[in-house]
C-alpha cells in the first residue's frame, strides 16, 4: 500500500504516468496489471500482438495526434458493432468523442495499457517502424480507397505494385523468423479476408489476414517469384523460390498452387532451409538403438530403410547416416527430389520425372558408376524397389525412405508392392521408423508429481511386462515434466521438436517370417521379443527423460 501511495504521488508530479511507473519502476508484469484493470473496468484486456491488425480504414477521419494524446483507437468493426481499445473505459468525455466520431454504431470497449495502445497506433499508422507488415497493409488499404473500385476481380492492383512485392517478401521473412515449416495462403470468395497460416512445430495457426482485394495480386506475385505461368489458374503448378534473406543467408521454398472453390488459387510454400547435415549424436537416439544402427550401417551390402510420414525428418536422418559413412575410401551416389541438404563427398543427382529420369533410371545409372553406397530419396513404386533390392544383392549398401507408419508395416508394404519375398528378406538389414513430436520449452520447464491416472496411462501405453523391466514405480518422488508457458514458446509450454525412433533389425527368424509372408502381428511380436523399442515406448522413455509430454 505504501509503495502504491508513493507511486501515485510520483505520477502526479507529471513526468511519467502511473501505469508506466508501475511497469518500469515497480516491475509489475504487464499481464497482471492488464488482468486487474480488466476486472475493475469489467471489459476484456487485449495485450499488444504484432498479428492483431487494427483496421486502418477506421482511422481515416481521426487525428493521429489526438489518438496518441487520449490513448484510444478503433480496432475493428463488425456490422454495427465497433471494438475500441482504450486505457480508461470510464472516461465519459472520450466516450462522447468516440460516439460523435462513429455515429449510429454500438461501441464495445476493450482495455489496453497505454504503452500497448501506442504500439498498436505505430503499427497501424506506420510512424516509427518503417518495415512492418502492418504498414504495408495500411498502404494497400489506402490505395484501395483511392481506387474506390470495390469490384474484387478488377485488376486495379497488380502483382508488381511495390506494396504487394514487399508484402510477399515480408510474409516469407516472418515465416522464417517464426521457424515455420510451411506457409499457407488461403483466399476465399465473397470479399472474405484471405488467411495466411504458418505451420510451426507441426501445428498450423493463422498468422494474419489480408483484405480480399489483394488475393489475386499476392498469388500472382508468388507465382512470378517461382517462375510459374500466371495466366494458368485452372490447374495445379509447382515451382521453387530461392529467397535471399540477407547478404549471406539464402533459403529455398517449394511452392505448390492449387485451384480452389470460388475461382481462387491457394498457395502452399514449404521452407527448405538448406542446412548442413546434422551429426547422429544430435538426433537423440536411445543409446542401444544408436549402437545397433551404427553396427548395421557398417555392413558392406543390404538395404536400410527410413520410414515415416511426410516431414518426419527421414531425409535428415539419412543424411546424418551418410555423414557418418562419408569417408575418402567410399564412393556415395544419391538420387533426390529435391536436393535439400548438400554435403561434400557425396555425388548428388536431381531427379526429373518429366523427362523420364526417375529414381529407377538413376539407380540403374548408379550401378554403372562404381558405387559403394547408394541413397535414393524415395521408393515410390515396384520398379524402384526391385532395382534397389537388386543393387543391395550385388554388393552395395542402399539407403532409402518410404512413406509408411511403422517399421513392421514397411516390410508388409513392400511385399504388397510385389517385391520378391526371398530377395527382400536377404537384402533387408534394418528399418528405422521415426516421428517428430513437440518438445517441452526449455525456458519454462517444470517438474510435477503426476496423478495415478497419468501414471496408469504411461504403463498402459508402454506395455505392462515391458514397464516392469524399467523398474519405475509410482512413488512419492516420481516426477514428470511440463512447460508453464512463457514468451519464448508463446504461452504454449512447447517449443521445438524431438525425434522418436523404432528400429527393426533383420534377424534369421525375421527373415524366415518375411519369406513366408507372415502377418504383421507375428512379425510385431517377434520384433518385441528381440527387444525392439516401439515408437510409443521410445516416446514414453522421452517423457520420463523430460523431453516431451505424453499428450
Amino acid at each position: 500500500q505504501a509503495d502504491l501511495v508513493k507511486a501515485v504521488q510520483e505520477s502526479l508530479q507529471g513526468l511519467t504516468d502511473l501505469e508506466g511507473l508501475l511497469i518500469e519502476k515497480y516491475r509489475i508484469p504487464k499481464a497482471a496489471l492488464g488482468k486487474t484493470l480488466s476486472t475493475f473496468f469489467d471489459c476484456p484486456y487485449i495485450p499488444y500482438d504484432a498479428r492483431t491488425l487494427a483496421d486502418p480504414q477506421l482511422l481515416n477521419n481521426l487525428s493521429h495526434d489526438y489518438l496518441r494524446r487520449h490513448h484510444w483507437l478503433p480496432l475493428k468493426r463488425q456490422d454495427d458493432i465497433l471494438d475500441v481499445l482504450i486505457d480508461n473505459p470510464h472516461d465519459l468525455d472520450i466516450g462522447h468523442d468516440i460516439q460523435r466520431s462513429f455515429p449510429g454504431l454500438t461501441i464495445r470497449y476493450a482495455l489496453g495499457l497505454r504503452c500497448d495502445i501506442e504500439r498498436f497506433l505505430n503499427a497501424t499508422i506506420g510512424d516509427t517502424d518503417s518495415g512492418s507488415i502492418t504498414d504495408t497493409l495500411g498502404e494497400l488499404v489506402n490505395d484501395a480507397h483511392q481506387e474506390q473500385s470495390l469490384d474484387i476481380d478488377s485488376d486495379s492492383i497488380d502483382e508488381n505494385d511495390s506494396a504487394i512485392v514487399r508484402l510477399a517478401n515480408q510474409i516469407i521473412v516472418e515465416a522464417y523468423r517464426h521457424e515455420a515449416s510451411d506457409i499457407h495462403i488461403e483466399p476465399y470468395s465473397d470479399r472474405k479476408e484471405t488467411a495466411i497460416r504458418f505451420r510451426v512445430d507441426g501445428s498450423c495457426s493463422t498468422y494474419m489476414r489480408i483484405p480480399a482485394l489483394y488475393r489475386r495480386a499476392l498469388v500472382s506475385r508468388i507465382k512470378i517469384m517461382s517462375s510459374l505461368d500466371i495466366s494458368e489458374r485452372r490447374k495445379p503448378q509447382d515451382g521453387k523460390i530461392r529467397f535471399k534473406l540477407n547478404q549471406d543467408r539464402e533459403i529455398e521454398l517449394r511452392v505448390a498452387t492449387l485451384p480452389t472453390a470460388g475461382n481462387n488459387e491457394d498457395i502452399v510454400m514449404r521452407l527448405l532451409t538448406a542446412k548442413e547435415p546434422l551429426p547422429l549424436d544430435a538426433m537423440e537416439f536411445a543409446p542401444a538403438t544408436l549402437t545397433t544402427l551404427l553396427d548395421i550401417v557398417e555392413k558392406p551390402h543390404g538395404i536400410i530403410l527410413c520410414v515415416g510420414p511426410t516431414g518426419s525428418g527421414k531425409t535428415t536422418t539419412l543424411h546424418a547416416l551418410l555423414r557418418h559413412l562419408n569417408t575418402d575410401e567410399r564412393k556415395i551416389w544419391t538420387a533426390e527430389d529435391p536436393i535439400e541438404i548438400t554435403q561434400e563427398g557425396l555425388r548428388q543427382v536431381q531427379i526429373h520425372p518429366k523427362i523420364g529420369f526417375t529414381f529407377a533410371a538413376a539407380m540403374r545409372s548408379f550401378l554403372r558408376a562404381d558405387p559403394d553406397i547408394i541413397m535414393i530419396g524415395e521408393m515410390r513404386d515396384k520398379e524402384t524397389a526391385d532395382v534397389a533390392i537388386e543393387a543391395s544383392l550385388t554388393g552395395h549398401l542402399v539407403l532409402s525412405t518410404l512413406h509408411t507408419n511403422g517399421a513392421v508395416e514397411t516390410v508388409v508394404r513392400l511385399l504388397d508392392l510385389g517385391c520378391d519375398s526371398f530377395n527382400f528378406a536377404d537384402a533387408m538389414q534394418a528399418v528405422l521408423a521415426q516421428r517428430l513430436c513437440k518438445r517441452i520449452c526449455v525456458n519454462c520447464k517444470d517438474t510435477y508429481h503426476p496423478t495415478a491416472q497419468e501414471y496408469d496411462k504411461l504403463v498402459h501405453g508402454y506395455g505392462k511386462h515391458a514397464w516392469e523391466a524399467l523398474g519405475v514405480g509410482y512413488r512419492e518422488d516420481f516426477q514428470l515434466y511440463r512447460g508453464r508457458g512463457c514468451e519464448a514458446c508463446n504461452q504454449t509450454g512447447l517449443k521445438g521438436r524431438v525425434a522418436l525412433h523404432e528400429l527393426l533389425s533383420g534377424s534369421e527368424e525375421l527373415r524366415n517370417l518375411i519369406q513366408n509372408r507372415a502377418k504383421t502381428a507375428e512379425m510385431q511380436s517377434l520384433a518385441a521379443k528381440e527387444g525392439m523399442i516401439t515408437l510409443v515406448q521410445d516416446g514414453i522413455l522421452k517423457v520420463l527423460a523430460g523431453l516431451t509430454t505424453y499428450e
